[in-house]
């Protein structure tokens, strides 16, 4: 199981990864909610459409550091950000709980060890 910190979590987040093209295709389509959040990689975009339910989408560099983080309705598109490497996507109001916002460097760990050691 993969989960993630921030600085102003105490404990890790579950995480889900959708790191193949079926994976990101599916992301949290036909779902009432996730817990935790969803980790798409590689992305750089996302939309709503098909979606039950408001996300938070948190654009990630390839150092795991936020760049931006928007909610989402359902039914909408994001632009593609061409510096984003993955998307993270949680329930609406999930992020700011977790203190993910602009300029905060995720820890990913995925089987134990740093996400970018795998």
């Amino acid at each position: 199981m993969a989960t993630f910190t921030t600085t102003q979590t105490p404990e890790p987040i579950p995480l889900e990864l959708a790191e193949s093209g079926r994976a990101r295709r599916r992301g949290l389509l036909g779902r009432t909610g996730i817990e935790g959040a969803l980790l798409l990689t590689p992305a750089s975009s996302v939309h709503t459409f098909g979606m039950r339910f408001a996300i938070d989408v948190a654009y990630l560099d390839g150092k795991a550091r936020v760049r931006a983080v928007r909610t989402m309705r359902p039914g909408r598109v994001g632009l593609p950000r061409p510096w984003v490497r993955s998307v993270l996507e949680a329930e609406a109001g999930a992020l700011e709980g977790w203190g993910v916002r602009r300029g905060v460097r995720l820890t990913i760990r995925a089987d134990g060890a740093a996400l970018e050691d795998r």
